[in-house]
């Protein structure tokens, strides 16, 4: 199957540039060229980017990855495409390594069962714990953190199913074992993220050194930046081997400290949802790892005891965000297609070149997805009622 979308504007190679023509073929992108192609079907209006790509999400639209099945996949590959995410990474929070064994087998049977040309595509599993510090533990529990020794990383690595779809994995390298683990996951194909860490500058620039090249969510749950003792956030910051996830609900980061990122080190910035399951929901009750926690009209879910539990964002309102801070369209939407997708290394996502996955997104002028592709394929266009256009809905 061969199509052409021409738009006025369009992100390609980090800038924004048109008209463009971009020719799809057969699930990807084979040609971009200047101007409007004779055959091509025009927008009128807006933009056109790649698809969003979202490394860190615990569930949405009423679903958490810890207690999922193939209905409750699917319910969540369905929502995604209306907020312009193509691919993303369900992610499980801290439990006993055999509960997290058997909640990644549950997500990797889900994620198996999704029909094809289906809404968004997950791309893989990101671990948030159990190797996290508990003097950084946020909303998980820090009774069940423990040390990623030898024998908790067998139990994961060694399950092929798991060890296969494992991306990311976040941990405190400060922890005993740290570096080892650091080295033996990123040996193994893995992503190594900083994250709930107590570790100081020295220590998170050993775990670069190891072969850590992510931070998650920059500044909560972490040491913090101090003019004496950078921790992580001013490691992060300074140094180019990582890349950065920014939770930009203007919540957990406030407004000119997620301005202050973008210009210190906008390149290697990463937005990310860290989204529970009462994104897209109303205000109600709903899971977190099991555990519940509560979304009020404030729109940030919280636990029982009032810390932040994850959040309800949605990635393009995440950029929307960012733009109405003053940061550049181009880079905002940068921050959730190509950098994302290199983070990971999936560099056939995440941009409008040759030889690209054509995950596309249309967006209106307000910056809120109109249509969406995957594959090629539309899955998503807000003028058809109800929005999910794919096979099978």
């Amino acid at each position: 199957m061969e199509a052409v979308v021409a738009a006025p504007r369009a992100l390609v190679g980090r800038a924004l540039t048109g008209p463009v023509s971009v020719r799809v073929r057969d699930g990807r992108i084979v040609e971009v060229v200047e101007g409007r192609a004779a055959d091509a079907e025009v927008l009128p209006t807006g933009l056109l980017t790649a698809g969003l790509v979202d490394v860190q999400i615990n569930g949405a639209f009423g679903v958490d990855f810890a207690d999922v099945d193939a209905a409750g996949m699917r319910a969540v590959a369905g929502f995604l495409p209306r907020t312009g995410v193509t691919r993303f990474l369900p992610t499980l929070i801290t439990a006993p390594v055999p509960a997290i064994v058997r909640q990644s087998r549950a997500l990797v049977a889900a994620m198996a069962a999704l029909p094809e040309h289906y809404g968004a595509r997950p791309v893989g599993l990101h671990l948030e714990g159990p190797f996290l510090s508990p003097q950084r533990h946020g909303v998980h529990d820090p009774d069940l953190m423990v040390a990623p020794g030898t024998d908790n990383l067998d139990l994961i690595l060694r399950d092929r199913a798991v060890a296969e779809a494992l991306r990311i994995v976040t941990l405190a390298p400060e922890r005993p074992g740290g570096t080892e683990a650091i080295r033996r996951l990123v040996e193994a194909g893995v992503v190594v993220s900083v994250g709930h860490s107590d570790a100081t500058a020295a220590q998170t620039t050993a775990a670069a050194d190891a072969g850590a090249s992510m931070v998650t969510h920059l500044f909560n749950a972490q040491t913090p930046l101090s003019h004496r003792e950078p921790g992580v956030p001013g490691i992060a910051l300074t140094d180019h081997r990582y890349t950065l996830g920014l939770i930009a609900d203007l919540a957990h980061v406030a407004g000119p400290v997620c301005r202050l990122v973008f210009a210190a080190a906008g390149e290697r910035v990463m937005l990310v949802t860290d989204a529970v399951a009462a994104a897209g929901m109303p205000a109600g009750r709903y899971r977190l790892g099991g555990a519940e926690v509560l979304l009020t009209e404030a729109g940030v879910p919280r636990s029982p005891e009032g810390t932040i539990a994850g959040s309800a964002l949605t990635l393009d309102r995440a950029v929307r965000n960012i733009v109405s801070l003053g940061v550049a369209e181009a880079d905002a939407l940068t921050s959730a297609t190509e950098i994302p997708a290199d983070a990971i290394g999936a560099k056939d996502l995440g941009r409008i070149a040759p030889g690209a996955v054509a995950d596309l997104v249309w967006w209106d002028e307000d910056l809120r997805p109109r249509r969406v592709w995957v594959d090629g394929e539309v899955v998503y266009d807000a003028d058809e009622v109800g929005g999910l256009v794919a096979a099978g809905s």
